[in-house]
């Protein structure tokens, strides 16, 4: 792992760019080490220019965590195949115009899943090397497919916090039900480009003895800040 960045927030929180092979990555540290370690995962490119992504990795920081996330294979502005990029318009098109796009689904994000996933545990691998970083480990993000994947297959995992998960590929629907650990699950219940009753079935599937599900009037982006700080206390239970 190799840093080439380094700054020193107001908030104390230290933010580091680095990069692991070809994978580029973020880990903001609180000024206590170690700190357990929280995977914050995206599929839309690092979060530098998204002030809500930023947000929610400092508070997460400032609650004593180590808060990392990459652009794993497929994602962000690591390179993509004619094919994928053909694939994903099409995706958005058909999303917009309210059509069927579960096997466009099925040929975008399931390949993504199989690809990302690699790069997480290894990344995970490399963290947990560092004297700054801990376990145990969670999960925190919008990409419920990877989430599920990472939950099902990497036991260093030990909670997660997964947001809206309409759009899942099959075979994270059935993983699902091979997940067993502490679960929060947020729900916009207006977010278009999540079906309500697709992430409510999900959330049934889950195969968590505790698991806890958090509905929200709004929109996709409209997720109000208290699930943050109730995020936070979910992973203060499981990780400290």
């Amino acid at each position: 792992m190799r840093f080439l960045s380094e700054r020193r927030l107001d908030d104390g929180i230290l933010e580091r760019e680095f990069t692991l092979g070809d994978i580029p990555g973020i880990l903001w540290t609180p000024g206590t080490t170690p700190a357990p370690l929280v995977l914050m995962s995206h599929n839309n490119g690092l979060p530098m220019a998204d002030p809500r992504l930023q947000a929610r990795a400092r508070y997460t920081a400032a609650q004593g965590y180590a808060v990392a996330t990459i652009d794993a294979a497929g994602c962000g502005d690591r390179p993509r195949s004619a094919a994928d990029e053909q694939a994903r318009t099409e995706l958005r098109r058909a999303m917009r115009a309210g059509e069927p796009a579960d096997e466009i689904l099925e040929s975008v994000v399931g390949p993504m899943v199989e690809n990302a996933a690699p790069d997480w545990r290894t990344t995970l691998d490399a963290l947990l090397e560092l004297p700054e970083t801990a376990g145990p480990v969670g999960y925190s993000g919008g990409w419920t497919a990877l989430g599920i994947r990472l939950a099902v297959t990497e036991p260093r995992i030990t909670a997660a916090g997964f947001f809206a998960g309409g759009y899942v590929p099959r075979a994270q629907r059935e993983e699902a039900r091979q997940v067993t650990i502490p679960l929060l699950y947020l729900l916009q219940w207006d977010d278009r480009g999540n079906p309500r009753q697709r992430a409510l079935d999900l959330f049934d599937a889950f195969g968590s003895k505790e698991k806890t599900l958090h509905a929200n009037l709004g929109g996709h982006t409209g997720t109000p800040w208290f699930e943050l700080e109730d995020g936070c206390r979910f992973l203060d239970r499981h990780l400290k």
